[in-house]
């Protein structure tokens, strides 16, 4: 049997791509417990809100450090609130283009349920308070936005208070 993943296996924030294979597999290594695996792949849209909808581009700003330590928390309580085995966060950071992979979440539990529950409860948790920050390309011009979207919907459903507001 595996033991659960380690602190600083958990969350990786980097500038290059990653492999949805290569990170399943890591997450379900040599540990016969498993029965399910879900994954969350956030992609760049061409599309926002706000000025004329469309992006030629994102840059992607975190605090180094800071950032890590929040989304390991955040894995933490998903661990105590969820049936599962151990959870997998990689954000890419950095200038990115429409169609680029931003984030992967995974998770492996014995059954699907836990699975699925504890991927949306980590994805609702990044875009709603982990501590990333972006600059869009639009036709108007750069613009800098707090890439943590409020919504109290998503929030309220796991019991967490809105920060954003």
């Amino acid at each position: 049997m595996k033991p659960d993943l380690l602190p600083s296996e958990r969350v990786r924030i980097q500038t290059e791509d990653f492999d949805l294979s290569a990170e399943v597999a890591a997450l379900r290594a040599q540990d016969p417990r498993v029965g399910a695996i879900c994954s969350f792949i956030g992609t760049v849209r061409d599309r926002t809100a706000g000025a004329s909808g469309s992006i030629s581009s994102m840059e992607l700003e975190h605090y180094p450090g800071m950032t890590e330590k929040a989304i390991e928390a955040m894995i933490d309580q998903a661990l105590a609130r969820f049936d599962i085995y151990s959870a997998r966060i990689v954000h890419r950071v950095g200038l990115l283009q429409p169609l680029d992979q931003i984030v992967l979440v995974a998770v492996s539990s014995a059954h699907r349920g836990m699975s699925f529950q504890a991927c949306e409860f980590l994805m609702d948790y990044l875009k709603t308070q982990a501590p990333f920050w972006k600059k869009e390309q639009t036709p108007e011009g750069a613009r800098w936005v707090d890439a943590r979207v409020s919504d109290d919907v998503a929030l309220a459903r796991w019991g967490i208070a809105a920060a954003n507001t």
